[in-house]
């Protein structure tokens, strides 16, 4: 059984992808957040653990991150020092895979569009990820959508971003998170663009 991690539990992107990873697999999950009280419906499932914490305190990190094998970030705030912190409790603790939320445009793949201070936090967070020596997978959304729908594509780091005027479900993110989770070395040290096909 896979023991998942995930830090700002409480994100849209993230309550999706827990609800996909219950269905889809037989993961634990812990579930880290700043208000437990946010998910307290999910408590009663034996295969969930709430810890609420800041995604700043390393020590509380570490203590999370005990047993786990994979950890999935889905921040948002003050992210180059969430990211710091994650990444040293990870090296304490010993814990090697990351799955890491960001955004398109970090890297100006995105044609004619240029985000510059917005984009920074996920921008310096990514770079913090990527100089990590983690095993780590960037995802870049597009303009995110609550469509019911699983139907994407993902680009590399490099390539110019698709459809970017085009949104992509969150359950299209979620199924790529659960497709990094349970595919072996799937995307691991890439940085994936995700857009919507309509």
């Amino acid at each position: 059984m896979t023991n998942i991690l995930i830090i700002g539990a409480h994100g849209e992107i993230a309550r999706v992808a827990t609800r996909l990873l219950l269905e889809r697999t037989d993961a634990s999950l812990t579930l880290y957040l700043r208000r437990a009280r946010r998910l307290a419906a999910l408590a009663s499932n034996p295969r969930i653990r709430l810890i609420e914490a800041d995604a700043t305190d390393q020590a509380a990190l570490e203590a999370a991150m005990a047993g786990q094998d994979i950890v999935y970030a889905n921040l948002a705030g003050d992210m180059d020092r969430q990211a710091q912190a994650i990444v040293a409790a990870m090296k304490a603790a010993g814990v090697r895979r990351l799955i890491f939320i960001s955004s398109m445009g970090i890297y100006d793949e995105v044609p004619g569009q240029r985000y510059r201070s917005i984009l920074d936090p996920y921008r310096d967070s990514a770079a913090i990820v990527e100089g990590s020596g983690l095993d780590y997978t960037v995802i870049r959304p597009a303009w995110l959508n609550d469509d019911d729908e699983i139907a994407y594509g993902t680009t590399a780091k490099g390539e110019p971003f698709a459809n970017p005027s085009d949104t992509v479900s969150r359950k299209s993110v979620s199924d790529l998170i659960v497709r990094l989770v349970t595919k072996l070395g799937y995307g691991v040290g890439g940085s994936l663009g995700v857009h919507g096909t309509h």
